[in-house]
């Protein structure tokens, strides 16, 4: 039993190839970590290997119980043992049959937690399975941390992020591209864990703005997942169909295209087929439900960067909570997996209809339904805003006032293709708030950058520095039409 768990000579041979050949420990110290190593002595030795490491020490014998001494953790017949193994040239097979018996180690420990919440705390069997589902994905994924971080180890991985961005040319762009020149400038991209909050009323196109990201993200090879409770699979990928060819969207409705749309909608088609979008159309999810979806998809595909979930006051709770105690487990869950998968979340919003009492329509934080924990949980919450929309509405209830009182009505509003909106950023974490402008092209249900960029921007900070900010989106050829 006991040989299927681990294997002391593979991990002395290991420890003492690295010892003889520091060399190689740069890609070892990324595929292996401290609990890979069965016997508490040999993670004490890698720890200190990898304290070397971050120091740009030699990692060798003497400075290997240099540390340990320090640590009070040096066990001189270990050594001996490790020094008196025979190093090897195929570390790779050492690796695999390591993290091997290290996964097994972890299973084995999954059960008795099993049986633990199980049994011993009686928990709810939803909450059982999402703690398993927890537990199993930080396993797969080699996700093991400890409780807490020291810094040496933050300033060395402070120090290799800076390196990065450094490395990217200054790039404003940090995060997942938005799709948005100006608002990439804004935020610097969506950042991983962020949970992100697109709010607008009803018809103002917080739908369509989230697609023209997604579809931006699957033409450069990016993977996105979506839960869509609101529409069918077939209405979005309509939608995104629209976008990419530039065809109106009521065209591919009823199939009213000529020949030259028909080759640009089977061209469209093609992309798509090889896009890595993930859909979930089920209509009704709760967080629990969301998050099993999400950790196994994400542990199948780890292209995907992005999820999306339109839209959040759908989602159902869990038990029999008043609805804005389970709004608030919602957006909590959904901010913890942000964080526990690494990538950005997106969570479409709706707003309360007493801002149309407003003179000033624009949306505020306190406008979001249930915001109180809303607010509080998200790191970015944009508003779609488009003025034209409260213009229609207004003329048509002139119209029906003034054939309430048979007069004659004479409109005054031009329904126009193109029109002007806005994206206003309430809340960032990491960033300034302000106003970005956009075109909304109302017969593609597409949003475009404005065509000034420079005159675009109104932020609640002075001296916000757009001008160095260079990013580089994909030129994508529209097929013509």
């Amino acid at each position: 039993m006991q040989d299927n768990l681990y294997n002391l000579a593979f991990e002395r041979s290991i420890l003492s190839s690295i010892i003889f050949e520091p060399s190689q420990f740069d890609d070892l110290s990324v595929t292996l970590n401290k609990d890979d190593f069965y016997l508490p002595a040999h993670q004490d030795i890698f720890v200190a290997m990898l304290t070397l490491l971050q120091k740009d020490q030699p990692i060798d014998e003497e400075f290997i119980k240099k540390e340990l001494i320090k640590a009070k953790k040096f066990d001189e017949q270990v050594m001996l043992e490790i020094l008196a193994a025979n190093p090897i040239s195929n570390t790779a097979a050492y690796v695999e049959e390591i993290k091997d018996k290290s996964l097994k180690r972890h299973l084995l420990t999954l059960t008795t937690e099993i049986k633990r919440v199980t049994v011993e705390e009686e928990l709810p069997s939803a909450e059982v399975v999402d703690i398993v589902e927890k537990k199993l994905y930080e396993i797969t994924q080699d996700n093991q941390t400890s409780d807490f971080k020291d810094s040496p180890k933050m300033t060395f991985d402070t120090m290799e992020y800076i390196k990065e961005m450094k490395a990217r040319g200054n790039s404003v762009l940090v995060g997942v591209d938005t799709g948005f020149k100006e608002l990439n400038k804004m935020t610097t991209g969506f950042g991983k864990g962020d949970l992100v909050i697109i709010a607008a009323r009803p018809a103002m196109g917080k739908t369509s703005f989230i697609l023209n990201t997604v579809n931006n993200l699957i033409l450069q090879g990016k993977g996105v997942a979506f839960f869509s409770l609101e529409m069918p699979a077939e209405q979005l990928m309509l939608r995104l169909l629209s976008i990419q060819t530039s065809i109106p969207l009521q065209k591919l409705r009823v199939g009213d295209m000529n020949d030259e749309q028909w080759s640009s909608l089977n061209g469209a088609i093609d992309k798509m087929n090889s896009a890595k979008l993930f859909v979930d159309d089920q209509g009704s999810v709760n967080i629990n439900q969301l998050r099993s979806k999400l950790r196994k998809l994400k542990n199948q595909h780890p292209e995907i960067e992005i999820a999306v979930i339109d839209y959040l006051q759908i989602m159902s709770g869990i038990g029999n909570q008043d609805r804005h105690l389970q709004v608030s487990e919602i957006s909590r869950g959904l901010k913890m997996l942000a964080r526990e998968l690494e990538m950005p979340i997106v969570a479409l919003s709706q707003l309360n209809r007493g801002l149309e009492s407003r003179n000033d329509k624009r949306p505020m934080l306190s406008d979001i339904r249930e915001s109180g924990s809303i607010e509080q949980d998200a790191d970015i919450i944009l508003f779609v805003y488009r003025d034209d929309v409260y213009l229609y509405k207004e003329e048509k209830e002139r119209e029906k006032a003034a054939k309430a009182e048979g007069k004659e009505f004479t409109s005054t509003y031009v329904e126009k293709e193109e029109e002007e909106s806005e994206i206003i950023i309430g809340k960032q974490r990491n960033g300034p708030t302000g106003h970005v402008k956009l075109i909304f092209q109302k017969k593609l249900t597409r949003f475009v950058d404005a065509p000034s960029y420079a005159s675009a921007v109104e932020t609640v900070y002075e001296n916000v520095d757009t001008k160095s900010a260079q990013v580089d989106v994909p030129n994508v050829e529209m097929p013509p039409i």
